[in-house]
């Protein structure tokens, strides 16, 4: 049978800490999410002012990353370019940057998704949510 790594309760708490720090020495008020490789929310954290929208757009951003096994960035980027059907996808709600996958060895094990400032901002927070696993 074949096994695979999944993100732990503590690797999620690992996550959303260095997120938090990341966003909160830069006055950030976001809402941060992490799933897992199906998209299924396995922790979420809304900092003090974030918009109420955030607590909705940060998992979905997440979602995205999980399933496509990439930065949501990237169909942001197919949009931006001109294939608007891709907008037709079922499932992806959020195809805007700010979701970042967790990858080992290769293999998407979840994603981290920000939401409430710049989308670039967005996923500088993710992505020092994941570093904090030192993979």
């Amino acid at each position: 049978m074949n096994t695979k790594p999944y993100l732990s309760q503590a690797e999620v708490q690992t996550i959303l800490a260095a997120a938090r720090k990341e966003a909160q020495q830069n006055s950030w008020a976001v809402t941060i999410a992490v799933v897992d490789d199906g998209g299924h929310l396995l922790g979420l954290e809304r900092l003090d002012n974030a918009n109420t929208i955030s607590a909705y757009i940060a998992p979905e951003k997440a979602r995205t990353a999980a399933l496509g096994k990439r930065e949501s960035k990237v169909y942001e980027d197919v949009i931006n370019n001109g294939r608007v059907s891709f907008l037709s996808v079922p499932v992806l709600q959020a195809t805007l940057e700010g979701g970042v996958p967790v990858l080992v060895n290769g293999q998407c094990v979840g994603a981290v998704g920000v939401s409430g400032v710049q989308s670039n901002q967005d996923a500088q927070i993710a992505n020092a949510g994941i570093a904090a696993l030192g993979l």
